[in-house]
C-alpha cells in the first residue's frame, strides 16, 4: 500500500476534494482514480472519510491510500532493438516511434519492457514487477534515447541521478513557425485544470520546469528544427512548453491546436501525415555510470519517418 500524506495548500478553500487531490498527484493518479480511491474509503480528510465533493480548507491533512496494482503477465517479446549502449549494470537504446514504455490499461503488449525482458532476461526484481528497469519514460509517440537499469545498484543510482537533474537530456524538435534563434521556458507544469488528459501551465499546483532550446535550421515561415534541453523532466514538458510559447510541435495533436489540423504545406505534409506523430526525440542522453562513475554519452540517430519530413521539407525550401 503506497500512502500519501497531503497538506491543502493555502491558496485551495473551498475547492473539491477530488480535484485537489488529483492535482497534487497527477500525473500519477487521474480524477476518476481520486474518485474511485474516496468510494473505497481510501481518501481521507483529518482522518475521515468524506465525499469526493467535500470542500477543503488550507491546513487540512489528507491522506491518500493506493493499493498497489494487480501484477501483470509480463511476456517477453523479441523486437530487435536498437541498443546505443550496454553494460552488466544497464542499457540505453534508440525507442522506436509508437511504442509504449511500460504496461498499461489498453498497453499490455508490444511494450518497450517486453522487449527489454526478452533481450536482458529476467529484470523483475529491479524496480518493481510492471516497470522492471525503466527509471524514466518517452511518451509512446517520442523517439530516441531510453536508458534502463539492470542492476539494483544501476536502479537506485539512475533514479537519483534524474530526481537530482544530473542527466543531460537533449531533443530534437520540429515545430511551426519561426521561434527566436533561442529561448526559455519556465512556467511551473501540472494536470490541466479542466481536461484531465493533458498538462499544462495554467494549473494550480504546478511543478517547476525548465525548458531551453535553440534553433538549429529553419524552413522558410513554415517550421523550424530545435534543439532542446530539459532541466527537469515533467510530463509531456517540451510539447507543453513549446505550445505555450506559440510554437507547438508538428504532429502533435495533443497540444498542436490549429496547426496540427492543418499541418504542413506541400511534401513536407504528406510526409508528417504519413508519420501520424509528433516530431520530437531524445536525440542524446549523458550520465555518469551510477555504478563504475564513468561519463556515459550516446546519441539515437533519427527513425526513418523523421528523416523524411526533414528531407521534405529540405526539398520544399531548398
Amino acid at each position: 500500500m503506497k500512502q500519501h500524506l497531503l497538506e491543502v495548500p493555502s491558496n485551495s478553500a473551498g475547492q473539491r476534494l477530488d480535484a485537489l487531490v488529483a492535482e497534487l498527484l497527477g500525473p500519477e493518479l487521474s480524477r476518476a482514480q481520486v474518485q474511485r480511491l474516496l468510494k473505497e474509503g481510501r481518501v481521507t480528510l483529518e482522518g475521515r472519510p468524506v465525499r469526493a465533493s467535500a470542500k477543503v480548507q488550507p491546513g487540512q491533512a489528507i491522506l491518500v491510500q493506493v493499493p498497489e496494482p494487480a501484477p501483470l503477465e509480463l511476456a517477453p517479446e523479441d523486437q530487435g532493438l536498437w541498443v546505443l549502449y550496454e553494460d552488466a549494470d544497464l542499457i540505453v537504446v534508440n525507442k522506436a516511434p509508437g511504442v509504449v514504455v511500460h504496461p498499461a490499461a489498453g498497453h499490455t503488449d508490444g511494450t518497450l519492457v517486453a522487449g527489454l525482458l526478452h533481450h536482458c532476461g529476467d529484470l523483475s526484481g529491479i524496480g518493481g514487477k510492471l516497470r522492471p528497469g525503466i527509471v524514466h519514460r518517452l511518451d509512446k509517440d517520442t523517439s530516441g534515447a531510453l536508458v534502463a537499469a539492470k542492476s539494483e545498484a544501476a536502479h537506485r543510482g539512475l533514479v537519483a541521478a534524474f530526481a537530482s537533474g544530473r542527466v543531460d537530456k537533449t531533443y530534437l524538435a520540429l515545430v511551426h513557425g519561426r521561434p527566436p534563434l533561442s529561448g526559455e521556458a519556465s512556467s511551473p507544469i501540472g494536470r490541466h485544470p479542466v481536461d484531465r488528459k493533458r498538462m499544462s501551465t495554467h494549473a494550480l499546483h504546478g511543478k517547476s520546469a525548465l525548458s531551453r532550446w535553440r534553433v538549429t535550421r529553419r524552413f522558410g515561415q513554415e517550421a523550424s528544427l530545435l534543439r532542446v534541453n530539459i532541466l527537469t523532466g515533467r510530463t509531456h514538458q517540451i510539447r507543453v512548453h513549446l505550445f505555450e510559447s506559440g510554437f507547438p510541435v508538428c504532429g502533435d495533436r495533443t497540444y498542436g491546436g490549429r496547426r496540427a489540423r492543418s499541418g504542413l504545406p506541400g511534401q513536407a505534409g504528406q510526409a508528417l501525415k504519413a508519420a501520424g506523430r509528433q516530431m520530437l526525440h531524445a536525440t542524446q542522453l549523458a550520465f555518469d555510470h551510477p555504478v563504475t562513475g564513468t561519463r556515459v554519452e550516446v546519441t539515437a540517430p533519427l527513425p526513418g519517418d523523421f528523416r523524411a519530413v526533414l528531407r521534405a521539407l529540405e526539398a520544399d525550401y531548398a
